[in-house]
């Protein structure tokens, strides 16, 4: 990828640098993040009196209160990791940065569904009566219950249609449309918060404070998500320059704007492009920059969904709103002097960019894992920039039943002095990864980046 020299490739590495800014801003992060939680479990703590949890109830009613405490406050990290902060982005990928959101997605709906459960049988034991009944009475009764019961429906319906098995069934599209019925029912169960919680009622430093933590939160989804991408796009211009079909089934399309060597570009980081024609222009889509060459950006899109399949009809001239650059699966994740970079399909676009950011005397062993070699992209691209840099292409062909990944460490005999880069669907990361964690490799010579759309 032909970038300005900003993007600080170095040649020789005899030891891991030192921190970066977005391993330091990560660990600031993370101070912050326990810092917050420990002031959550606290708040009961602190309102609570020894008399009031031992009366009847009175031990469930502290364990509901807790669950909803910790729930909303991991939703509130939720969302904040949602917001494309650039400080986690650097430290983590999108990778990483998806994998804590996805975590912490799933103990937040735990915790809030746990905390409507203990809630209700804490009051139904002070009140003597059933369960479903004090449920009743609950809805009917206090101020704001039935938002947060709707919000708490909401919850456990974005949990339901992302579990895998759901999830697959759905279009990237569909599943997206439902998502965003998280920020619904955050929105729902705030006024709740405030109006019913121990921890806030006659509280009022409590409940600014919390008030102050989720503008925050929704203020930086508005910032990074919203108006530094619309501002960005418009500066630059990014419009469709060709669109011309590949072979099976790839397109290939270039995009010319204008400030591109601005953008910061490193190889190996995707944008989220945003398509602004009929039908598209409510979505954006994370598809990697092949090569930027002075006012153009190649991409490569293959085929997997409505939206990438579509992209082959798109018109000359359509303007093109963007996200990014993302992802840390860069040339700065290097420690050592040689790479293997291993390709799973259309994560080759990846690789390419990152071949291209390497040093001439790097010698990179360069892995394409494909069904069949005439499912191959960019091969002779990659070849030449191999060849540049003393390395060399290998093609792993075959179905995925016959095929064994050891075959890999098998042709690479130096991959325990390698760092190894990783990029495919997440299956195929996953699997690879964990065939070099098997032979003994360390994990911090492991960089990946899952190639899902």
């Amino acid at each position: 990828m032909k970038v300005s020299a900003s993007a600080g490739v170095v040649s020789t590495y005899v030891a891991r640098p030192a921190p970066s800014s977005g391993e330091t801003g990560l660990l600031v992060g993370l101070a912050i993040a326990g810092l917050g939680l420990g002031v959550v479990l606290g708040l009961p703590l602190v309102d609570g009196t020894v008399h009031e949890i031992n009366a009847p109830g009175g031990w469930t009613l502290f364990l509901g209160s807790v669950t909803g405490l910790v729930g909303t406050y991991f939703a509130l990290v939720m969302v904040f990791l949602a917001s494309r902060l650039p400080m986690l982005e650097r430290a983590l990928g999108r990778g990483g940065v998806m994998a804590w959101h996805k975590n912490l997605s799933i103990l937040a709906i735990s915790f809030i569904l746990a905390h409507a459960v203990l809630t209700t049988m804490a009051y139904a034991e002070i009140a003597k009566t059933g369960f479903t009944h004090e449920l009743g009475v609950l809805i009917n009764t206090y101020p704001d219950m039935i938002t947060a019961f709707i919000a708490l429906g909401l919850m456990l319906l974005i949990g339901l249609v992302s579990l895998p098995w759901l999830r697959q069934r759905l279009s990237r599209e569909n599943w997206w449309l439902l998502h965003l019925l998280i920020y619904v029912a955050l929105v729902l169960s705030f006024a709740h918060e405030l109006a019913l919680g121990p921890s806030f009622v006659n509280h009022p430093i409590a409940q600014w404070v919390w008030a102050v933590a989720w503008i925050g939160a929704g203020g930086a989804i508005l910032t990074y998500r919203i108006f530094v991408p619309m501002l960005r796009s418009m500066r630059h211009e990014l419009r469709v320059a060709a669109v011309e079909p590949q072979a099976n089934g790839v397109t290939r399309i270039l995009l010319t704007g204008q400030y591109l060597e601005d953008l910061r570009l490193q190889g190996g980081q995707f944008f989220e492009w945003r398509f602004l024609t009929r039908g598209r222009w409510w979505q954006a889509h994370p598809f990697s920059v092949v090569e930027r060459q002075e006012d153009t950006l190649r991409l490569m899109v293959k085929p997997v969904g409505d939206f990438s399949s579509n992209l082959a009809k798109l018109k000359v001239g359509a303007r093109v709103w963007f996200e990014g650059p993302y992802g840390n699966f860069t040339v700065g994740q290097r420690a050592r002097d040689r790479a293997l970079l291993i390709a799973g399909g259309i994560g080759v676009t990846a690789i390419r960019g990152l071949l291209e950011d390497l040093p001439r005397e790097s010698r990179p062993a360069v892995v394409l894992r494909v069904t069949a070699k005439t499912d191959v992209v960019l091969l002779d691209e990659l070849e030449r920039l191999a060849n540049e840099r003393n390395g060399k292409v290998y093609i792993l062909s075959g179905d995925r039943t016959e095929v064994d990944l050891r075959t890999i460490a098998g042709n690479i005999k130096d991959y325990r002095s390698r760092d190894i880069f990783i990029s495919g669907s997440p299956g195929f990361v996953e699997a690879v990864r964990d065939v070099f964690v098997q032979l003994g490799v360390k994990r911090r010579q492991l960089h990946a980046e899952p190639y899902s759309i």
